[in-house]
Parts: structure tokens; C-alpha cells; sequence
């Protein structure tokens, strides 16, 4: 780990997990299955950051925590599209980035670029999607229904985009760790103990954001190095 990443890496990631850690032993203190998904979500954004395969297991592993966490809470939309798509789009993504390897090494993925007619394609995609959700969603009697059906736009966009290794698969991310801290403020409302995920999410959103920024500094010195 030392050898994958810098002192800047390494100390957004112990501060993620200390800040997860201690916000978890104050709200919570029950719920270990939350502190189990944060702490592995956290680790698993610090690996992507770096293009690292070793992302998605953990992101795999996550998806399958969190959906279970969602379904406690009758947040369906988030178990659905945790179990029935990012988990899958995570499996999808861990060949991808297997299979494109920088200059072998797996270590690290290489860094693609998409088309303005790929992106088109994306964001057709997507709005299909998002209908189809939002329909089955309100069949489920989904608590939040709307920003839930948000959830679901950005997480899948944020999946193609992962699975294509385009750096802005971060940014998306992002946008969705905001939909979510917004859904659990909603669930914090009734119950003090959820303000643990709240802040857990704020972490995300800081390291996905970090992920951005790691992986155009990645492209620019696999373009540079080409």
C-alpha cells in the first residue's frame, strides 16, 4: 500500500476512517453492518482513486452491505439499485479494468476518453432508466420517492462512466453522495443514529471528489508518458 499510494492518499484515507469511526461510536454505537459498509466504501473510493481493481471487490462487497442497510429502512430505491445494478455494474467494471491494465501493470487502469456520441448514448440510457425506476420504485412504496429516483440517474450514470474508466465517473459519484446525504438527513429526522451514514457520505463525497481530481492528474501522465 505504501508502494500504491502517496502521503496525501494515505492521510485522506485515515482521516476518513477516523472521522467514520468516532461519528459512528457517538450516533450509532448498534448498528455494526453501517460501520462495516462505511469503512469499506471509504477504503474502496481511496483504492479507485488511484485506478486500482482492488476498488471495485470492495465496492462489490459494499453494494451488498448497503443494500441490506437501505432495505432496514424501507429505502428500496437504494437496495435496488445497490443490488441490482451497482453491484453488477461493479463486477463489469472489475473485468474492464483487469482487461485494460496500463502498460500491464493492474495495478492501475488505463485512463479512457468517451465521445460526444458516446456520452448521448449514456444519457438516453439513463433517462430510460430512471423512468423505468421511478415506476417500479413507487410500486414498492418507496419512502423519499423522488430523490430516490435521483439516486438512481446519477448512480447509474456513475456506473456506465466507471465501467468505461472515464474520470468523470468521480464527479457523477459525487453528485450521488449528495442525493444520499440528502435521503439519510431525511432518515436522521426520525432516528438520531443515522447521522453516522450522513457523515460517512459526507466522507465519500470528499474522497470522490479527491478521485476526480487523482484521475485527471493519471490521464495526463498516461497521455504524457504515451
Amino acid at each position: 500500500m505504501l508502494k500504491i499510494f502517496s502521503k496525501k492518499d494515505l492521510a485522506l484515507w485515515i482521516t476518513s476512517l477516523f472521522v467514520i469511526a468516532v461519528s459512528f461510536f457517538v450516533f450509532d454505537r448498534s448498528n455494526y453492518m453501517t460501520l462495516a459498509a462505511s469503512l469499506i466504501g471509504v477504503t474502496s473510493l481511496i483504492f479507485c482513486a488511484k485506478g486500482n481493481p482492488i476498488g471495485q471487490v470492495l465496492m462489490i462487497i459494499f453494494s451488498i452491505l448497503y443494500g441490506i442497510i437501505s432495505y432496514s429502512f424501507s429505502y428500496y430505491g437504494e437496495m435496488i439499485t445497490y443490488l441490482g445494478m451497482t453491484l453488477p455494474m461493479a463486477v463489469f467494471s472489475l473485468v474492464s479494468w483487469l482487461r485494460n491494465p496500463y502498460k500491464g501493470n493492474k495495478s492501475e487502469v488505463k485512463v479512457n476518453s468517451i465521445t460526444k456520441k458516446e456520452v448521448a448514448f449514456m444519457l438516453v440510457l439513463t433517462a430510460a432508466v430512471t423512468v423505468a425506476f421511478y415506476f417500479i420504485l413507487r410500486f414498492f412504496n418507496t419512502a423519499n420517492l423522488i430523490p430516490s429516483t435521483i439516486s438512481v440517474t446519477t448512480s447509474f450514470a456513475a456506473a456506465y462512466l466507471t465501467f468505461r474508466r472515464s474520470p468523470y465517473y468521480a464527479l457523477t459519484y459525487a453528485a450521488n453522495d449528495v442525493v444520499l446525504i440528502v435521503l439519510w438527513i431525511m432518515a436522521t429526522i426520525q432516528n438520531i443514529s443515522y447521522l453516522s451514514v450522513i457523515i460517512c457520505f459526507v466522507m465519500f463525497l470528499i474522497n470522490d471528489l479527491y478521485g476526480f481530481i487523482s484521475w485527471q492528474k493519471m490521464k495526463k501522465r498516461q497521455n504524457y508518458c504515451q
